[in-house]
């Protein structure tokens, strides 16, 4: 049965409604980032570009890389556009736009996320490289899919129990990466850690301008956090949601952090733009060993 003008909204191009993109548009391996601003940061390393589109926060380029083809999208902050841009990328991949049915050989895409985030370990330093090889979810995405069978619930309900979570937050979602993107990026000069995705960027990580705080001592208790081994090392806005959604639709991802805070320190990088661009010819490079 066809899918619905409603439920799968096209533009009068043939566009897909919200990045405004063709299937033709797209690579198989995808690189994200938050800020519209680096997509040209990753892509002035390209030897080509095919396309070039934007619409709102959504910038699209495609080009190539020493030969291999990869996209470059951003999403914007959060993993509310982490729903948008997953769910319009895999319908790019696996919709077939004139019958408007599913096709029915399933193509898989990589996405490798180049982002920035702070870390609560007092010993992670600035300007160092982190692999989310475990993200956790505080922002509720997750929850309205069906088929999470694959989420970590023993880690969830040992964190929940040792921040005496409030019930009226969210239930935190634990997911893994690829592991085979894992094992292509575990390399010297990368430390891997466990990553919390927060719904904002003040309050939600502790933030405290003008407003008071419903618990002041959330980060401390996440630093302290320990299950099996395993510390929380670092807070961004849209790992987990990118790791739940390759998952529930047949994808592999792996998340790659910038360092450029240090939470328990009160410091920030001295050259963030540096430290960016390092992470993304290292990415690039390892892309195409």
């Amino acid at each position: 049965m066809p899918i619905a003008n409603s439920e799968l909204i096209l533009n009068t191009d043939g566009t897909i409604y919200h990045l405004n993109l063709r299937p033709e548009d797209i690579a198989n391996t995808i690189i994200t980032v938050g800020d519209p601003d680096r997509v040209e940061d990753v892509t002035r390393h390209f030897q080509e570009i095919t396309v070039d589109v934007q619409r709102r926060e959504f910038k699209t380029q495609t080009g190539s890389y020493h030969g291999k083809r990869i996209s470059v999208i951003s999403t914007g902050i959060g993993t509310d556009n982490i729903d948008i841009v997953f769910n319009e990328l895999d319908a790019l991949a696996n919709i077939d736009f004139t019958t408007r049915t599913i096709k029915p050989e399933f193509t898989q895409l990589s996405f490798i996320r180049i982002g920035t985030s702070g870390a609560i370990q007092q010993e992670i330093p600035l300007d160092s490289f982190l692999i989310s090889e475990r993200a956790v979810g505080f922002d509720n995405l997750i929850h309205f899919y069906e088929g999470t069978d694959f989420l970590d619930e023993g880690y969830s309900a040992a964190l929940m129990e040792h921040l005496d979570w409030n019930q009226k937050k969210s239930h935190p979602y634990v997911v893994l990466p690829d592991e085979n993107l894992l094992g292509t990026f575990t390399s010297e000069g990368f430390i891997k850690g466990t990553t919390v995705t927060n719904v904002g960027f003040y309050g939600p990580q502790g933030r405290k301008l003008r407003l008071n705080l419903a618990d002041a001592q959330m980060n401390n208790r996440l630093q302290s956090f320990n299950h099996k081994g395993s510390s929380i090392t670092n807070l961004e806005m849209e790992t987990s949601g990118i790791y739940g959604m390759s998952k529930l639709l047949g994808h592999r991802a792996l998340s790659l952090n910038a360092i450029i805070a240090n939470r328990a320190l009160g410091t920030f990088s001295e050259n963030p733009k540096q430290t960016i661009d390092q992470l993304i010819k290292k990415t690039l490079d390892l892309l195409v060993l």
